[in-house]
C-alpha cells in the first residue's frame, strides 16, 4: 500500500510562490512583462511562446527552490539550459540572457546550478510545446501532485 505524501501540492507551492514574488495567474496572460533594473523599469513584449514556457519555468522555480532574485534567475536560467528545454525555443533564447547576466553577478553559484541541471529533468521536454490543450491538461496533472513527486520526477531528490 502506497504511503500518502505531506508533501504540499504542487498548487499549493506554486500559489504560495507567485503570493511571495507579488505576482498572479493573471501575469502570464499579461501583454508586457514588467522588470526593474534597480530603480530603472523594463519592459518586454510577453511573446505566445515566452506565455506557454512562464508556467513551466514557474513550476522550477518552485521545485528547486532558486529564488527571483537577478542572481536567482541566472540559476534557475542555467538550470533549465542544462536539463533542456525541448521545443520551448523562447525557454532557450531568455535563459541564455539570464544565464549570462547571472554568471557575472554569481558564477560560482550559476555553474552549480548548470552542474544540477545537468543531473536532472525539466518539464520543458516534458509537456508538448506544440499542442495547448495538451500541454494545459499536462499542466492541470503536475499542479495535482505533491510537490516532493515533482521534485522525483524532475531528479531533484
Amino acid at each position: 500500500m502506497a504511503m500518502e505524501s505531506s508533501s504540499p501540492t504542487v498548487a499549493a507551492a506554486r500559489a504560495a510562490y507567485l503570493r511571495a514574488n507579488g505576482f498572479t495567474l493573471a501575469d502570464y496572460d499579461a501583454r508586457w512583462v514588467k522588470l526593474r533594473l534597480g530603480p530603472v523599469p523594463l519592459g518586454f513584449p510577453n511573446t505566445r511562446a515566452r506565455r506557454a514556457a512562464v508556467p513551466l519555468h514557474d513550476l522550477h522555480h518552485v521545485a528547486t527552490g532558486y529564488p527571483t532574485t537577478w542572481t536567482g534567475e541566472g540559476e534557475i536560467a542555467a538550470w533549465e539550459l542544462a536539463a533542456g528545454c525541448g521545443r520551448y525555443w523562447a525557454a532557450w533564447v531568455l535563459n541564455a540572457g539570464a544565464m549570462a547576466i547571472g554568471l557575472t553577478l554569481a558564477p560560482r553559484r550559476v555553474l552549480r546550478a548548470f552542474a544540477r541541471g545537468r543531473r536532472s529533468r525539466s518539464l520543458y521536454r516534458q509537456v508538448p510545446a506544440r499542442d495547448a490543450a495538451a500541454a494545459s491538461r499536462e499542466l492541470d496533472r503536475l499542479l495535482a501532485l505533491p510537490l516532493d513527486r515533482l521534485r522525483a520526477r524532475l531528479r531533484l531528490t
